[in-house]
């Protein structure tokens, strides 16, 4: 195993979890890897959504209303 130092319990799906068993056996690593791998992964694209989040805050606010009537005017809906 890696430096992986902390234990959790995790409960998959049986199909999940037999394709990550697969998917562990075919790229020689642990199925702890793979799933440690995964959240770091999911966890990128928070801290990206984050930051795309705050570099539009003072961007101005429409109103779903006031979008689909400007959407009517241009003729896309």
């Amino acid at each position: 195993m890696s430096n992986l130092s902390k234990r959790s319990t995790v409960y998959f799906d049986p199909s999940i979890h037999h394709a990550l068993k697969l998917r562990a056996a075919s790229s020689q690593s642990s199925l702890s890897e793979l799933v440690d791998e995964a959240v770091r992964l999911l966890m990128r694209e928070d801290q990206d959504d984050l930051s795309a989040f705050a570099d539009r805050v003072n961007e101005p606010e429409m109103s779903y209303e006031a979008l689909l009537n400007d959407l009517k005017k241009l003729g896309k809906i």
